[in-house]
């Protein structure tokens, strides 16, 4: 009896997509490794709320096995939803009734159960990419800011927008968007800053207007998590120091003149300095001819803005490649082959606003994109 031995894939990027796919290869007996840029696992903060979609998400979850870890996880009542005017007038006001499809968790929680199911060693941390280059007859060598290198016949770039694996296969780099986000915290938010809890809710509150959008999330611990959305060119956002934080912010405050002072306060009460987010993207429908041995999942793969997607996509990028290479243990193209085809055909299909019904918002307002579409999907969720 022959015995095929899978081949070790070396996965560069610790996010959920690159850690997704450690994780289904672990349960199929394949050897991985993760190599990370970031220090350690508690190196930063990984982002706020994240809402696990049963359709991509929750799927990825369960081919990982891990269903009841991510249940335990979820933080009840966020699925609550509000929309205001920028007077505060409340325009929409959807409870949490638990029957929704999309169950918020924490990203850090999320990360740490995907951490947790993998093998001790299998992620390196401190291992920053500098550069990749192809060797020939599928090999390839993954160089280190520290003058370390490897050697792999099969590297899986899941390592996010600026991506170093991603060179390998498409010349194509991520563009500006037009939009960023300024990202704020308000601590203790039901005592030191009630108005603003009050206008966010119990869950996910959305502020648009021309150009601008205010959002927030209700997280954990009383905290409320806004995004300061801003369509202004990257020369407008560098005039302005982030080091100086009550400036940045007050600069950032009058482009909300007139606004609500309830939803101002999410940026000029801020318990954090000011983060700058600039939004870039690579073109709709980006893919590559297949180049034995390497492939790309995540936002190295099919970068957007904002959209509500992008996390749920990179882990069924990830289970989907680990579930292709564990069918075909013995023709590692063939897996690669069928996983890039569905998931081109997945990425291309996200649905955009071209023709979408906008009946219950004004078609003039020029709401962001992604505003609109996390609208619609809760109208598709039957919480719209």
């Amino acid at each position: 009896m022959t015995t095929t031995t899978p081949t070790p894939v070396t996965i560069v990027g610790a996010g959920l997509g690159g850690l997704t796919l450690a994780r289904v290869l672990h349960l199929h007996g394949i050897p991985a490794t993760v190599h990370e840029a970031e220090p350690s696992s508690s190196a930063r903060t990984q982002g706020g709320l994240l809402d696990i979609h049963e359709h991509d998400g929750q799927l990825a979850l369960a081919a990982a096995g891990l269903t009841d870890e991510f249940r335990a996880i979820v933080l009840e009542g966020r699925q609550a939803m509000r929309l205001l005017d920028t007077d505060g007038t409340v325009l929409l006001d959807r409870p949490d009734d638990g029957t929704g499809g999309r169950p918020e968790v924490q990203r850090g929680e999320l990360r740490r159960i995907l951490l947790d199911s993998l093998p001790a060693g299998t992620v390196r941390w401190g291992r920053k990419v500098s550069d990749t280059r192809a060797l020939g007859e599928g090999r390839f060598e993954v160089a280190f800011a520290d003058g370390d290198t490897v050697t792999t016949g099969l590297l899986v770039g899941a390592d996010g927008a600026w991506s170093r694996v991603r060179p390998l296969l498409s010349p194509v780099e991520p563009e500006y968007v037009g939009t960023s986000f300024v990202e704020t915290y308000l601590f203790e938010a039901d005592t030191r800053h009630p108005a603003a809890a009050k206008a966010v809710g119990g869950g996910f509150m959305m502020a648009p207007a021309p150009g601008l959008e205010i959002f927030a999330h209700r997280e954990g611990g009383d905290t409320l998590h806004a995004y300061v959305a801003l369509s202004r060119p990257q020369e407008w956002f560098a005039a302005i120091d982030f080091t100086e934080g009550d400036a940045a912010l007050a600069r950032i405050a009058r482009e909300f003149a007139g606004w609500a002072p309830e939803l101002t306060a999410l940026i000029t009460e801020s318990d954090t300095e000011p983060v700058l987010r600039s939004h870039h993207a690579l073109p709709t429908g980006h893919r590559w001819d297949r180049v034995p041995g390497v492939t790309l999942l995540g936002d190295a793969a099919h970068l957007t803005a904002p959209n509500g997607e992008g996390a749920n996509l990179a882990m069924l990028d990830g289970a989907e490649l680990g579930q292709a290479l564990a069918a075909h243990p013995d023709d590692v193209e063939a897996a690669l082959t069928e996983y890039e085809q569905a998931m081109f055909t997945r990425s291309a299909q996200v649905p955009t606003f071209e023709g979408a019904d906008l009946h219950k918002i004004d078609s003039e307002n020029n709401t962001a994109p992604w505003l609109l579409r996390a609208f619609l999907e809760l109208e598709q969720d039957g919480r719209g």
